[in-house]
């Protein structure tokens, strides 16, 4: 048994050594906003915050967390849905299958946390490991600027 902070909240999961946290946020938790993508760590489409850092959900074991570690999932990232990425992301019109955005949203914001005012070649940089299939990056590096503004 093991005890996460997700979103604010304390939640209790029990589940084997070596489970993806990925599976626990959609499985046990039923918060299916978080992606499964390639599984391998390479796309980004499972990306959360765990400790305030961007991570590979699919990628991090559940006994490599410590207990009361604080996730966020793009669930969690504003109370009601109006984080300036995620009115960016609309005014923008970002997404075209969707698919890959919640990872997109929670690395773009890992990044306004560190550097809020970031260059377009440091956006660039940073989201580089989250790919897009609908190759939608022009709206997305618009929308962290708009974000960041």
């Amino acid at each position: 048994m093991k005890t996460l902070n997700v979103n604010g909240e304390s939640r209790q999961v029990d589940v084997a050594d070596g489970t993806p946290l990925l599976w626990v946020i959609r499985e046990n938790l039923a918060m299916t906003g978080t992606k499964f993508g390639c599984g391998e760590g390479l796309c980004g489409a499972c990306t959360v915050h765990v400790n305030g850092v961007a991570v590979r959900s699919c990628q991090t074991s559940i006994d490599a967390l410590e207990d009361g570690a604080k996730i966020t999932t793009i669930e969690g990232l504003h109370p009601t849905n109006e984080h300036p990425l995620q009115l960016a992301w609309i005014e923008e019109q970002v997404p075209q299958c969707g698919y890959c955005q919640s990872g997109q949203i929670m690395q773009a914001a890992e990044l306004l946390e560190i550097n809020p005012s970031p260059t377009r070649a440091e956006i660039v940089e940073h989201m580089s490991g989250n790919l897009c299939r609908c190759m939608t990056y022009d709206r997305i590096v618009r929308a962290i600027e708009k974000a960041a503004g």
